[in-house]
């Protein structure tokens, strides 16, 4: 009976001096007012994401991706069903979104069954063929894994993404840490350079082109991207929490282990767009790589200076990817995540007609980031004249991702966006490698497969003029319209037209 009765009062005393030490401490007025209930709010707000994509919000409701989003990512990585059943579930009355017009008639041959998964869709230009690098080449794929880096990653996220590429044949781009072990599983490679130069700085964090040569000679890293800015946080620079700096990627990135690592906002190796092109010549003449940049879009001065200093044909950079302030895997300010750099679409707009008034938009391949994994928001992408689409959040969910929006905590519960090794040792690489190469496939398959319904070959065929955006059930208005294209603007030219229609004709008869 005694031990029976000691053993109710110990949670009964537990339950007493927490609700004392609620009473007594000062830190938190509602825990003083009312103690043990107050602390019941804190669960329910900590929990509180959980509830609402589980059980609260509807199939179109959450963001950054709504259920139904990450239900087509999933179903799509297993290579499940990933049908929708009795039409859909948008409010068509009131909402505003885009329509992709089919075509009644098409001379266009389908090049393989609306089931099928193993589908060939190479970018439609030549990677660096404009500005003649030694190194050029078509890109095997016009949907790729946009840039995450080793130690924003856990190194098993990193082995199942560049695996996947091997997989699937797409490419996988480093990010601003630098190259690791885990990049080598296989698949191709863009290796970027970010303002804290690492895995090609030298001991004082200078840009060392030397070192940059030896790396990129040491994987298959088929284009050089230097990152001036990025949707989560344009203008502020790369964090990397002092707890996810391991003795590993101390090594790699030439820092210091165990200390927080902040990239500068800015480029030391160049100070404006003039001093920009002199490098970008620079590391293709070392490296005989196509060399590109990256960059949300904010102010304009910027790119109308570089379409200017590029209209002679002396020096140019040979691809421009452009991310949108809505994108983002990194943890950033709240205000640099909602307030900060254009859309993808108002951003991807201006700049692309500053160099198609130019008449330079064929000499550049044009990337789209931002959101763009999901088949309706990459054909709109395309119609306003990207080449190929960069995927950054998608592939973390076609590995394992539930959106927990824990990245920038080290407490990720899928072993995502972690390095604690407990957490990340659920993450199977083989497995997730093949899961994302799913997801790839799958998406390529859907790109072609609306193309073709539109009357075209090739996703970077389609226009501006094939696309509207739908104002609920009252009004609507063509891209060209919305974003103030011109006649031919957002296709590529005459000749690169030929081309992929050549490319994909044999293709289709071979499938």
């Amino acid at each position: 009976m005694k031990k029976r009765t000691l053993a109710a009062l110990v949670p009964a005393a537990t339950v007493a001096g927490i609700a004392l030490q609620d009473f007594v401490q000062k830190d938190h007025a509602l825990r003083r007012n009312f103690p043990l209930i107050a602390r019941f709010r804190y669960m329910l707000e900590a929990i509180g994401p959980e509830l609402r994509q589980y059980i609260i919000t509807s199939n179109d409701a959450e963001r950054p991706f709504s259920r139904d989003q990450r239900r087509w990512v999933y179903t799509s990585a297993k290579k499940e069903n990933n049908y929708f059943a009795f039409g859909t579930d948008n409010d068509t009355e009131n909402s505003s979104y885009p329509i992709i017009k089919q075509a009644t008639f098409s001379d266009v041959v389908p090049a393989s069954p609306i089931h099928g998964h193993d589908v060939e869709l190479p970018g439609a230009k030549v990677l660096g063929g404009p500005r003649a690098r030694r190194h050029a080449f078509r890109p095997a794929s016009v949907v790729n894994v946009s840039a995450m880096s080793f130690g924003s990653l856990s190194p098993q996220a990193i082995e199942a993404i560049n695996a996947g590429a091997k997989l699937a044949g797409f490419w996988h781009n480093t990010g601003e840490g630098g190259l690791s072990d885990h990049h080598r599983q296989g698949g191709d490679l863009v290796f970027q350079i970010g303002t804290g130069y690492f895995g090609c700085r030298d001991e004082n964090g200078n840009f060392d082109l030397g070192r940059l040569v030896d790396v990129v000679g040491s994987a298959p890293v088929r284009a050089i991207e230097i990152k001036l800015s990025q949707g989560a946080k344009p203008g502020l620079g790369g964090h990397l929490p002092g707890a996810k700096v391991n003795a590993e990627i101390a090594r790699i990135r030439g820092v210091e282990q165990g200390k927080d690592i902040a990239s500068p906002s800015r480029h030391t190796a160049f100070r404006n767009t003039d001093e920009m092109l002199d490098v970008v010549e620079q590391i293709a003449d070392a490296t005989g790589l196509p060399v590109g940049i990256k960059s949300a879009v904010g102010e304009l001065g910027f790119w109308h200076e570089l379409a200017g200093r590029m209209a002679d044909g002396q020096r140019g950079v040979d691809f421009i990817t452009v991310d949108g302030g809505e994108g983002g895997t990194g943890a950033a300010p709240l205000v640099f995540a909602d307030n900060v750099s254009f859309p993808f679409r108002v951003g991807f707009a201006q700049v692309y007609g500053l160099f198609a008034h130019a008449g330079l938009s064929d000499r550049v391949t044009w990337i789209g980031s931002g959101k763009l994994g999901l088949p309706a928001n990459a054909i709109v992408a395309f119609a306003l004249g990207v080449d190929l689409v960069n995927v950054a959040r998608e592939a973390m969910l076609a590995i394992g991702c539930i959106q927990a929006q824990r990245c920038h905590t080290d407490h990720c519960p899928t072993g995502v966006a972690t390095q604690n090794a407990w957490l990340a040792r659920g993450l199977d690489p083989q497995q997730k490698s093949h899961r994302l190469a799913g997801y790839v496939l799958t998406l390529r398959r859907d790109l072609l497969k609306v193309s073709e319904a539109a009357g075209v070959r090739h996703p970077a065929m389609l226009g501006p003029n094939d696309v509207e955006i739908l104002d609920g059930d009252r009004r609507h208005r063509t891209l060209a319209e919305v974003y103030g294209y011109h006649d031919g603007w957002g296709v590529p030219g005459p000749e690169i037209v030929r081309d992929i229609d050549v490319y994909m004709s044999r293709t289709s008869c071979s499938t």
